[in-house]
This record gives structure tokens, sequence and C-alpha cells, in this order.
């Protein structure tokens, strides 16, 4: 952890978002681009929910100060990052798009599948541990993604719809400041190797399973459009800068299985930190 990461305290901005005159495809001309990004409206809400549940469980095992302060201000953080990606979803529904059948998927995965169990004890512990170690990989994800928009100049250029910019500048920022929570997190509860590359072994695929499941989806539920997702418009999209190529994700999982590897050692936390002082939703919510 770097000197500024220390001093950094994590808060909760109490942000809200305008989508009344949000363009179903918000980068314009680029449908395929734009529904490549918006999978994150899809998997986000319910999954940062998770993610507040479980770490409220972790809360009591903690047994250090700072450590304990860096999992609230997370906790606050994700509540708001599911609430402010809701909204978008109510938007596409008014629209004519409905994100149900997709949405209903994530429940079940992150409500069934990864939820709590009749558990108690030790029993229990490790459950929440396990789950933690899972968080931990997913956190690698979006902190990448997270530096990848605050950097993403050709969404400007291409004319991106502003308060969508700031909505994924706002979370991405804050995935940045607090990307070395859930490691730290997993690191103080356990921290045995085997299980954390385990667990990113087994989140790599599935994310990017999800990811071109919820493109795929989201361009059939389009009423705007008659074409599907194609790789080809991924390319393309991705060689002029306005979706993350599969070289840049390809980049981000060795890292994460080097034994000394830590999150500060990836992301811009200044670059973040100077993103939430100008970003117009931050700035209002103060």
């Amino acid at each position: 952890m770097t000197t500024e990461d220390e001093q950094l305290v994590l808060r909760a901005r109490d942000v809200h978002f305008d989508w009344s005159a949000l363009p179903m495809h918000w980068i314009p001309a680029e449908p395929q681009a734009t529904h490549t990004i918006n999978v994150l409206h899809l998997l986000l809400p319910e999954g940062e929910r998770w993610f507040v549940e479980l770490f409220k469980q972790a809360v009591p095992m903690i047994r250090d100060d700072r450590l304990r302060q860096d999992v609230l201000g997370f906790i606050g953080q994700e509540a708001m990052h599911a609430e402010a990606h809701s909204g978008v979803l109510d938007h596409f529904e008014a629209h004519g798009l409905d994100p149900r059948p997709y949405t209903r998927q994530m429940e079940w995965v992150f409500r069934r599948l990864l939820g709590d169990r009749d558990l108690t004890g030790k029993a229990r512990e490790e459950w929440i541990i396990e789950r933690v170690a899972i968080v931990a990989a997913i956190e690698h994800y979006t902190a990448f993604l997270g530096q990848w928009i605050l950097d993403s100049v050709p969404l400007d250029h291409a004319g991106a719809d502003p308060t969508m910019l700031d909505l994924l500048r706002w979370h991405g920022a804050e995935e940045v400041e607090h990307r070395a929570v859930a490691y730290d997190l997993y690191q103080h509860l356990d921290g045995r190797y085997l299980r954390r590359a385990r667990t990113m072994a087994l989140v790599t695929p599935v994310l990017a399973w999800l990811w071109v499941r919820g493109t795929r989806f989201l361009m059939a539920a389009d009423p705007t459009l008659s074409r599907k997702a194609t790789w080809g418009a991924f390319r393309s999209g991705a060689r002029r800068g306005l979706v993350p190529s599969g070289r840049q994700l390809l980049r981000e999982i060795r890292p994460y299985f080097r034994r000394s590897y830590h999150p500060s050692e990836t992301g811009d936390t200044e670059q973040a930190v100077a993103y939430l002082a100008s970003s117009p939703a931050a700035l209002a919510a103060q």
C-alpha cells in the first residue's frame, strides 16, 4: 500500500443522475460499444448489494482498526454504486428495453449460488472468507475498468453522453480509490495464496462469459436494433478505444497470480481523487 493510499479516507458520495435525456445509444452510432459497457448496469446492482451484505458479515471478524474503517467506507461506496446503476436500468425499461430476463439470473447467482448458507461457527466463517476471496478477484477487474474509463479520451471524442460518462468515471474513480480493500480484507482474514489463485481462476472465465452473454442479450433486447452482437464490431470498438480490448484484459490476469501482488501496483489514486473533485455528480452531492 502506498503512502497516498494510507492517507485516503474512503467515503460514500450521495450522487444522483438525471437520465431523462439519455439516448438509447449513448455513444452515437455505436450500439454495440454502448451495450458492451451497458453490461455493467446489468451485473453491478445485484453484485454490489451482495458485496455490501457480505462485508457487513465480515466486519466483526476484523482485528485491525484501519482496515475496519476502510471496509466500512467500501460498504458505503458500493451501496451507492448499486443504486446509481439501477437508475439506468429503470430508464432502459421505460424506453422498451426490458433488462429483467438477465437481471433475474444475476439475482439467482448472488442470492442463491453465492448467498448465505445455513452454517454456524467455523464453517460460516470459512464461507465468508471464500466469498471475500471472490470479491477480491472481482475488484481486481473493476479497478482495471475504473482506470480505463478515467483514461478513455476516445469516448469524449466520440460524443458519448456526458451524464453517462460522469456516472462511469465517478464509479471508476471510487473503484480505484478502494481497489485494495477487498484484497487487504482477504489477506487479513486468511491470506492463503492457493485460495486467492483458485478464486481468480474461477472468476475470470465466469466474468468473461457473463459479459459476452450480457452484450448479446442487450443487442437482442434493444427494440431499436435488428442486428446481433458480433466479434467484428467488438474488435472495431476496441481498436478505436471505445471499449477495453481483449489484449488489455488479458494483460490484467497475470499480475494477480504473483505471490507478491498488491492492488496498489495498478491504478492512479491521484487521478481518481482529482476526478472526484471535479465530477458534476460528486460536486452536487457536496
